[in-house]
């Protein structure tokens, strides 16, 4: 459907993973070897938090409906800012027009998220998941995606709360409607979320086939395997990153986050947890 990528760490700028890696997150917009389709041309999204903000402060984003091989534009500002935490995000649309309402990272205050993915029969389920919305929160759906009805729906259940639990609680409820209509796997993705200082990472689908989803691994462990690897000098200590498909061929840098569970980065590292609807 679509490819993503979340990094955490120290202060970077964002060229070096979105444009500037073997297999980028541009150079997978147009060849995606893990992805459901090769080409996700349909628009891209940029969202980071500033370098000095502070950490309750909203991010910032860059949306276009150019193919993100094809923009000037992202080369200019990732190779100019830096940012400690920043998302990004490729879409192959799959049925929702091309409109940069409808291109990821969403944002709701300093939150941010992004899904790889779909609601399986989103059509006949559309009205009672918007309506399950918070009349608050219901001006803030500016496009027509299933992936931004499900951020709103897990702000509504306590998202800034309890991430974990708000979006278990959310995709139940996906679940339960999609029941009701006849959809009896609804659930499909990889879903990214940060307040810009902890990002969860979610794998999980109805049917236990989820899309791909990797993280990198320590960056001192990568140093001891990979001695002359000079592209490593660019990474601090604490960097990490959370991706849809490795961005090097190199083995043991990108591990592959297991099939239903959250992967949660914080200024320790990475921690996994069980992550099922019925149990997040």
């Amino acid at each position: 459907m679509c490819r993503w990528l979340a990094y955490t760490g120290e202060a970077l700028r964002p060229s070096t993973v979105i444009l500037d890696a073997q297999h980028s997150l541009v150079a997978q917009s147009l060849n995606s070897p893990l992805g459901a389709e090769t080409v996700n041309g349909d628009g891209f999204g940029f969202g980071w938090y500033p370098e000095d903000g502070d950490p309750g402060s909203a991010p910032a984003f860059f949306h276009s409906i150019e193919p993100a091989w094809n923009d000037q534009n992202l080369r200019e500002l990732t190779q100019s800012i830096r940012s400690r935490l920043f998302f990004s995000h490729v879409r192959a649309a799959a049925g929702p027009p091309i409109q940069q309402s409808n291109c990821h990272p969403f944002r709701h205050g300093r939150w941010m998220f992004m899904h790889n993915g779909f609601l399986a029969g989103f059509a006949a389920m559309k009205r009672d998941l918007t309506f399950a919305v918070d009349p608050s929160l219901y001006p803030e759906i500016l496009g027509t995606t299933d992936s931004e009805v499900l951020f709103h729906l897990a702000l509504t259940l306590g998202l800034e709360d309890d991430p974990i639990a708000a979006l278990g609680a959310a995709i139940r409820l996906v679940e339960e409607v999609g029941r009701a209509h006849g959809v009896p796997f609804a659930m499909q993705g990889t879903v990214a979320v940060s307040d810009g200082v902890t990002v969860w990472a979610f794998r999980y689908s109805s049917q236990g086939r989820t899309r791909s989803l990797f993280h990198s691994a320590d960056v001192d462990i990568l140093r001891e395997m990979y001695p002359d690897a000079e592209r490593l000098a660019l990474f601090g200590r604490h960097a990490h990153l959370i991706v849809s498909e490795p961005l090097n061929d190199l083995p043991g840098v990108f591990l592959e986050v297991p099939e239903s569970t959250v992967a949660v980065v914080d200024a320790s590292g990475y921690h996994h947890r069980p992550f099922t609807a019925a149990g997040a």
